[in-house]
């Protein structure tokens, strides 16, 4: 579902971000990708998106590459859950969040919203359906970002940090809905705990590339891996 070919990005001449970057990821996969700051792993997502485009070689997701007039059709596939859910949950209130892609892209009112019933129905958060975006905390905010973007019915979904800032309980409520998802999905994040929890797989990005890719397990319990490359165990194991 996602092909980087020997893909190197820059924002500035001369300072590499991504260098020859060749990485595959299959449908139904569960993939984290994991690096220190500025590693490159933000910039992998936006590649992906077509945000931005590779200084050298091919990406491609479902088989077209990231040029502009394949992107519609991409974005219609692929849902993307951003690190701050201020920045995505724009409209007055949960319900008209997420009918706002449904209906752009030429859904009924009517589907639109017995799908987003549903969304909310299977994540337990019929009570927020009409409750103003303001009005709701960071936790649920971000559960319903999650929901806007099920609506949608993605075949893929990317999350950035979707963990982060959140208390002990939100952080769970948010991991096992993480976990029920069936879609193909890349998840991006410094909670390697949430992503030994939810992945099978984990791409470790160093230096704009790829420094170990493989079963999360085997990343996330080699302490001198993760060690080289300014990375802690996950707590979980860190007493092991």
């Amino acid at each position: 579902m996602i092909e980087f070919d020997h893909v190197s990005f820059e924002y500035e001449k001369g300072k590499p971000v991504l260098t020859d970057l060749c990485l595959c990821i299959g449908q139904g996969e569960s993939v984290g990708l994991i690096g220190a700051n500025g590693a490159g792993k933000s910039t992998i997502l936006k590649l992906i998106l077509g945000l931005i485009r590779p200084t050298s070689g091919t990406v491609k997701v479902f088989g077209l590459e990231t040029v502009k007039e394949n992107l519609a059709g991409i974005r219609k596939r692929a849902g993307f859950v951003l690190q701050d859910p201020d920045d995505q949950m724009f409209m007055p209130t949960v319900l008209d969040d997420m009918l706002f892609a449904p209906l752009n892209y030429g859904m009924s009112r009517e589907e639109a919203e017995a799908k987003a019933d549903a969304v909310l129905k299977e994540l337990g958060l019929e009570y927020l359906k009409e409750r103003y975006n303001h009005r709701i905390s960071g936790g649920e905010k971000r559960m319903a970002a999650i929901a806007t973007i099920l609506t949608m019915e993605p075949e893929m979904i990317l999350m950035d940090e979707p963990s982060s800032s959140l208390d002990p309980y939100n952080r769970r409520k948010v991991i096992n809905t993480i976990k029920k998802l069936p879609q193909t999905r890349l998840i991006t994040s410094h909670d390697l705990d949430m992503i030994l929890d939810t992945c099978s797989r984990v791409v470790l990005i160093s230096g704009g590339r790829i420094a170990a890719d493989g079963p999360a397990e085997t990343i996330l319990t080699d302490k001198a891996l993760l060690e080289a490359n300014r990375m802690e165990l996950p707590l979980c194991l860190a007493g092991r």
